[in-house]
């Protein structure tokens, strides 16, 4: 669901003036409760907006990609046509920055996703991936506090184990609301089981997701205007440290954080944890040495630190897979110890310790020499 000028609304105005309605959208879904007498003759005497005047205005204002975009029950049936569905990629890109706050028909539409998805209830789906998205798209997925939400909304989303996201950089500090990230920080609570996590800021350096209870911006403003108000809550951050007891493995990707978020998050998580990476992130405070610390607790030991990266120079030559010739050293065999069907596992035990301490120099050699094809 890409962002195009198309998109983009248009405040909604009353007819002749340039007084602007206020709209306040409550989303509908009709298909997934079966009808009733009573419901049926609610639904007839309200229209699909609240009131019949906004119901108007909308119909000649706003373009049918809007209400084609608010029809749950259109998302409703797709999602229950896929019974089988594991797998949810959500993409919505080119926002720009100049347009985060306006209007816009994708919004409308992910609420309406996001509501069919709770209502159809896949058992199967686990793995829900957010690439890319803008910051203001997770208002809208999120479960809780937001529009058409309901108690039972939360059991989908408690079955996803893998997660992904590459969310768009924005502007954060003291000096900018704090409102973006505490939602992503509420966002990410509704999803408990996670095994797998994955978030990747594109363009500028991001906040730590993982730790926004400690970042520096979502703690309240330090000058407090009550003077009987206690002087702890303003250093203490709204937000709750957040909890994976099943995750197996994290990746954040251009992240900027300090030494202690990430050395907090691996402590907290160290008994499930397998597995992290940290991709083109960025310490502000203290050294990798600090953010890795828990390693030396969980292993007994600093031996990790002295381990070394092999790096090996490996010369290759790309040419066209059309040419042959020039495939024949890669389709040979590489090494003696070539499985054959009519040898017996004896006869190949041998090959293999006889050739055991030719394989590296043989590998060297090939990769020194070899044309690798390309498509």
């Amino acid at each position: 669901m890409p962002h195009q000028s198309e998109t983009f609304l248009p405040p909604l105005l009353v007819p002749g003036t340039s007084d602007e309605v206020t709209f306040t959208y409550e989303p509908r879904l009709s298909m997934s409760r079966p009808p009733s007498s009573s419901s049926s003759s609610t639904s007839s005497s309200t229209s699909k907006y609240g009131s019949w005047e906004v119901n108007d205005l909308l119909v000649k204002q706003y373009p049918p990609l809007f209400h084609a975009a608010t029809s749950v029950d259109s998302f409703f049936r797709a999602v229950v046509a896929l019974p089988d569905l594991r797998h949810l990629e959500i993409s919505c890109p080119g926002q720009p920055t100049s347009q985060r706050y306006r209007k816009d028909i994708v919004d409308y539409a992910l609420i309406s996703l996001r509501l069919a998805v709770e209502s159809a209830n896949p058992v199967q789906l686990e793995t829900l991936t957010l690439a890319p998205i803008h910051p203001g798209a997770i208002l809208y997925l999120r479960p809780h506090l937001t529009f058409g939400s309901s108690p039972a909304a939360s059991r989908v989303w408690r079955r996803i184990k893998k997660l992904d996201i590459e969310m768009d950089s924005f502007e954060y500090g003291r000096d900018h609301p704090s409102d973006q990230l505490k939602i992503i920080h509420s966002y990410l609570q509704a999803l408990p089981s996670l095994e797998h996590f994955k978030f990747t800021w594109t363009g500028n350096k991001g906040p730590c997701p993982l730790a926004l209870h400690v970042e520096p911006c979502t703690s309240r403003p330090t000058s407090l205007h009550c003077s009987n108000a206690c002087p702890d809550s303003s250093t203490k951050s709204s937000c709750r440290p957040l909890k994976f007891r099943h995750l197996k493995t994290m990746y954040l990707g251009n992240v900027s954080l300090d030494a202690h978020q990430a050395a907090g998050f691996i402590m907290s998580h160290r008994k499930v944890l397998h597995e992290f990476q940290f991709d083109r992130c960025h310490l502000r405070s203290g050294t990798w040495d600090d953010a890795l610390a828990p390693l030396t607790r969980i292993v007994g030991n600093d031996r990790w630190k002295h381990k070394r990266e092999e790096v090996m120079d490996v010369p290759l030559l790309l040419s066209s897979v059309d040419d042959k010739s020039m495939m024949e050293c890669v389709q040979e065999p590489l090494w003696d110890d070539v499985i054959r069907k009519s040898r017996g596992l004896k006869t190949l035990r041998k090959m293999s310790l006889r050739t055991r301490e030719m394989v590296p120099e043989q590998v060297k050699r090939l990769l020194r020499t070899a044309r690798v094809g390309w498509h």
